[in-house]
C-alpha cells in the first residue's frame, strides 16, 4: 500500500469523466488499497480515483463513528439506481478542496448499484451521511465538485480561499 498525492483545485482531471473499470484485477485492488490508506490519512471519509489523477470509475468510502473499527467500503462502476424525493443538507467538505465547507442539499436516500473487489455485483440503499457521501464520490466520477451545487459568488470564494491556502503552503 501507498500514500498517493490528493489533487487540489483548480486541477483540470477533477472536471473530468471518468472511464468504467472492465476488468476487476489485481491492479485496481491495489488502487483501491492505496486509496483507503491516503484517504485515512488525510484524514476524510471518502476518496475518488480521479481525486488522485486515476481516471477510473472507484471510490472509497468509510463514514463509520468509530475510528478504532473502520468500516470500509470499495465501489466499483458505481451507480445510483434510484434516488428519494425526501432531501437533506449537510454541510460537505472536500479533500480536493482543502478547509472549505458548504451546505449541499442532496437526495436524502438513494439506492446504489456497485462491484467489489472481487468483481462481484451488489446494491445497497442508503441515507444519512453514507447517503452524502456516495452521492458526493460519485460525482466526482462524473467531473462535478461539490462547489457545483453553490452560487457562482460562493463557489468562487472558496476557489479563491483554496489558491491562497495553497500560495501559503508552498511559500512556507
Amino acid at each position: 500500500m501507498a500514500l498517493r498525492e490528493i489533487l487540489i483545485v483548480p486541477d483540470p482531471r477533477l472536471k473530468k469523466e471518468c472511464e468504467p473499470v472492465t476488468d476487476v484485477n489485481d491492479e485496481i485492488r491495489t488502487l483501491l488499497d492505496d486509496m483507503l490508506e491516503t484517504m485515512y490519512a488525510a484524514p476524510g471519509i471518502g476518496l475518488a480515483a480521479p481525486q488522485i489523477g486515476v481516471m477510473k470509475r472507484v471510490v472509497v468510502m468509510d463514514v463509520s463513528d468509530d475510528k478504532d473499527k473502520p468500516e470500509p467500503m470499495k465501489l466499483i462502476n458505481p451507480e445510483i439506481i434510484w434516488e428519494s424525493e425526501d432531501t437533506s443538507v449537510y454541510q460537505e467538505g472536500c479533500l480536493s478542496i482543502p478547509e472549505q465547507y458548504a451546505d449541499v442539499e442532496r437526495p436524502a436516500e438513494v439506492g446504489v448499484r456497485y462491484l467489489d473487489e472481487n468483481g462481484k455485483e451488489h446494491e445497497i440503499e442508503a441515507e444519512g451521511l453514507l447517503a452524502t457521501c456516495i452521492q458526493h464520490e460519485i460525482d466526482h466520477l462524473d467531473g462535478v465538485l461539490f462547489t457545483d451545487y453553490l452560487s457562482a459568488l460562493k463557489r468562487n470564494m472558496i476557489l479563491k480561499k483554496v489558491q491562497k491556502l495553497q500560495k501559503t503552503k508552498k511559500s512556507a
